[in-house]
């Protein structure tokens, strides 16, 4: 009895291990399904403007996540609507793959003054690269680098984009955005809008700009 015991379950674990096998994403395949893509995001996932954001390298399995949850409505993003309906969840897994093997282009860091709560102006870039890389213990607020790494290249088997060279305004919106609640598929640990919540408008504009350019 033991001996058949194992031997179904040793079945079972290859039947999962194939349907896992089969379910990965093909990067070819996925350039073919990401034809409506191009116009917002470009060929290769570096975006013409900040209006949309680059998608170049940021992970497969985050840029899954995000095309499953912008399909279920758990994200909504107003001009990707309807877009993914038609799509199969083989689709997006293809497409995220495709994106997750291009590289991004660096964005790059300005330098620029910020005024603080308190009335203090200081260098913008001087306090993002500190939130960043070292948080802001007064108010709990986390180092980024804890996450997304100290080179910002993320952490793509934990789902954690790569902020490297992305456009400044659209971490910014990103940042207000959990912040305020509009945006809240981070999951139920709500690990970045926990940490929106404590960062001031210019904390969040001087990470923002300090991630578009750094550089690994």
């Amino acid at each position: 009895m033991n001996s058949i015991i194992k031997k179904a379950a040793l079945a079972l674990g290859m039947i999962a291990f194939a349907q896992m096998g089969h379910a990965a994403g093909d990067a070819s395949a996925g350039q073919a399904k990401a034809a409506a893509c191009v116009a917002c995001h470009g060929a290769d996932g570096n975006s013409p403007a900040p209006t949309f954001p680059k998608i170049a390298g940021l992970g497969d399995k985050y840029l899954l996540k995000q095309l499953r949850d912008v399909k279920s409505g758990a994200r909504s993003i107003p001009e990707m609507t309807g877009q993914l309906d038609n799509m199969s969840d083989q689709d997006l897994q293809d497409i995220a793959a495709f994106y997750a093997s291009q590289n991004i282009q660096i964005s790059g860091s300005t330098a620029f003054s910020v005024m603080l709560n308190n009335g203090d102006n200081v260098d913008g870039l001087a306090l993002g690269r500190e939130i960043y890389r070292a948080g802001n213990s007064e108010t709990g607020v986390p180092a980024c680098m804890g996450c997304h790494s100290p080179t910002g290249l993320g952490n793509a088997p934990a789902a954690y984009p790569r902020l490297s060279g992305q456009y400044a305004e659209y971490v910014e919106k990103q940042l207000k955005a959990f912040r305020e609640g509009t945006r809240a598929n981070d999951g139920d640990t709500r690990t970045m809008r926990t940490v929106a919540r404590q960062l001031s408008d210019a904390e969040i504009k001087a990470v923002a700009n300090y991630v578009a350019g750094l550089t690994e």
